[in-house]
């Protein structure tokens, strides 16, 4: 850096930052300065209380590395500062901006790839979504707005539209912006909510070039009942070419312009197969297997899928595979089954006459059979005969949930011990790991009181007379196994500054355990995020408390040497309790 006076620079600074433009809705100090170089070795005191001024907005926008060169009284005009892209502060998970720097975009790519075949558990997500999501530089080979696009990408493909408005909050300018608020728009259609969805403009700003938002910022208007400001910014739209005359017409007649409409349904997006319904009162749609997902959940959304004629057996077909897809609620489906008509002896016979049916048509039958049957051995032979329907043509999505509703409802014990065990192999837990009570049991290690650190954050001094009290208890006891989980918890207790007994050989009892090289060399070359990332895989669809204990040691022990102490309590709060 070049300098003809410290305290002129000194001085353009302070005026640098204070007229950086703020355009989050709140600040948010969260980073101390500890990347940053210093600008020079004297007034280092000055300068670092200048910098607990910087906020989060500024913090994104500056590179903390990068060196600011003033020549005769002005800042280089080709300086560009680096930005960074996130939610969450890398500190608060024991990271920094650099986290990534050491890592190749494409090993990212490639890892990322490998976790979307995989159904994560619920500790496995919370782990990955720290890890992607935190602020921070963006790999090699990757620009900050790849970078930026690659979390978008994520957010949308899972769904996460509380994480995509968090991002929009927190981060300005990024690319993937208007690909983010489209999600949000079109989620809020497709739910019809418009209401809701209106209320996500707020994003769309003078820097975002989207036609398509433009024409939902302009229907908003109308729907909110402000016409004259609508009619001014299609007027000015048209002026840049980016209406059609689709949309003009249906705009204009929403907006009293003209008195007719066409009446053809348009399916180009979302929007367009909107104001299509909204503006006809004979509005009629048949989708069909080619109809787009996000017309499905409207149309389901709507009440506007109906099953005009119960005899119509290939729509009643076509609406089963759209259920099965989770393009429409699958309760739609059991609604239609009531819908079609049996005579008497079909509903008397459904046991016998079934078999003589095609499968598609027998299970409207026994699904009627079932709701007429009153006692729960006969609901639990047709529930699990309607299963059988269901899987002969590979459409047990429908009907998985639904049956674990039934027999949640009747009660396991209330069927009979012949249905039993099979009744509850199809109980589902919605995949959700629910923490139950934490039972402490001093005899073991790792479900000993000394967990509460890690579990319930007691106080260090109170652990440590804790450590003494079970390990002294422990030791009076030849035939105790030390397992791989108490040497993750002595590992841990050993990493977190608290003293083991002497007579506690850590070392020694930990050779019989390996952990991979290829993991070990992430650490040699300071790819602690990568490791995490790689962590996040390992544990997959598993709760951690499913895992054999050694892959349960060799994570946390990986964790230790990173020094990732918040993911790796994450871990421990699943993988150690014994909980009720």
């Amino acid at each position: 850096m070049k300098l003809k006076s410290f305290n002129y620079l000194y001085c353009l600074l302070i005026i640098f930052l204070y007229f950086s433009p703020l355009k989050s809705e709140e600040k948010i100090d969260i980073w101390s300065n500890k990347e940053k170089k210093e600008l020079s070795t004297n007034n280092t005191q000055t300068e670092k209380d200048v910098s607990q001024k910087l906020n989060l907005e500024s913090m994104k926008t500056i590179e903390l590395n990068q060196k600011i060169k003033v020549e005769d009284g002005s800042i280089n005009e080709n300086f560009n500062p680096i930005k960074v892209f996130g939610i969450y502060d890398p500190e608060e998970n024991d990271f920094n901006l650099n986290m990534w720097s050491s890592t190749k975009g494409e090993d990212i790519k490639a890892s990322l790839k490998r976790i979307e075949k995989i159904k994560l558990s619920k500790t496995a997500n919370q782990i990955l979504e720290r890890i992607l999501l935190s602020f921070s530089y963006a790999p090699k080979g990757m620009s900050e707005n790849e970078f930026a696009n690659l979390k978008i990408n994520w957010l949308i493909k899972n769904r996460r539209s509380d994480l995509i408005e968090s991002f929009l909050k927190q981060n300005d300018e990024f690319k993937g912006k208007s690909k983010a608020v489209q999600y949000l728009v079109d989620e809020n259609i497709s739910k019809a909510k418009l209401s809701e969805g209106c209320d996500k403009i707020k994003f769309i700003d003078a820097k975002i070039r989207d036609a398509y938002l433009e024409k939902f910022k302009i229907y908003c208007l109308v729907f909110n009942n402000k016409k004259s400001e609508a009619q001014l910014l299609l007027d000015l739209l048209r002026e840049q070419k980016q209406s059609d005359n689709f949309y003009d017409d249906k705009i204009n007649f929403l907006l009293g312009v003209t008195n007719k409409t066409t009446s053809k349904i348009n399916e180009k997006n979302l929007l367009n197969f909107y104001l299509s319904s909204i503006t006809d009162k004979e509005f009629n749609f048949k989708p069909n297997k080619n109809t787009k997902k996000e017309i499905w959940q409207y149309l389901n959304a709507s009440n506007l899928i109906k099953l005009e004629d119960a005899s119509d057996k290939e729509r009643l077909k076509e609406l089963e595979l759209a259920a099965n897809q989770e393009q429409i609620d699958k309760d739609t489906i059991f609604k239609m089954y009531q819908q079609v008509t049996f005579n008497l002896n079909e509903l008397i016979n459904a046991k016998n006459v079934y078999q003589t049916m095609s499968v598609s048509d027998a299970r409207p039958l026994i699904y009627q059979k079932y709701l007429l049957s009153e006692d729960n051995e006969s609901k639990i032979e047709y529930l699990f005969l309607l299963e059988e329907l269901f899987k002969k043509d590979n459409l047990l999505n429908i009907y998985s949930k639904f049956l674990s509703d039934k027999i949640e409802e009747i009660g396991i014990d209330n069927i009979s011990e012949r249905y039993q065990e099979v009744a509850q192999s199809r109980i589902i837990d919605d995949n959700e790991f629910i923490l139950g009570k934490v039972r402490y049991n001093d005899k073991v290690l790792h479900q000993s009181k000394i967990i509460k650190y890690y579990i319930e954050e007691e106080n260090k001094k109170k652990v440590q007379k804790d450590i003494d009290k079970i390990f002294k208890k422990i030791s009076k006891n030849r035939k105790y196994f030390y397992s791989a989980k108490d040497l993750a918890l002595a590992d841990s207790l050993i990493t977190d500054g608290f003293s083991l007994p002497s007579n506690f050989d850590y070392k020694e009892l930990s050779k019989k355990y390996d952990i991979p090289d290829n993991l070990l060399q992430l650490i040699d070359n300071n790819q602690n995020a990568f490791l995490a990332l790689k962590i996040v895989e390992i544990i997959g669809e598993d709760e951690v408390h499913q895992l054999d204990p050694e892959t349960i040691y060799f994570i946390t022990n990986l964790l230790n040497r990173m020094n990732l102490k918040q993911i790796r309590n994450i871990v421990f709060n699943s993988a150690l309790p014994l909980r009720i």
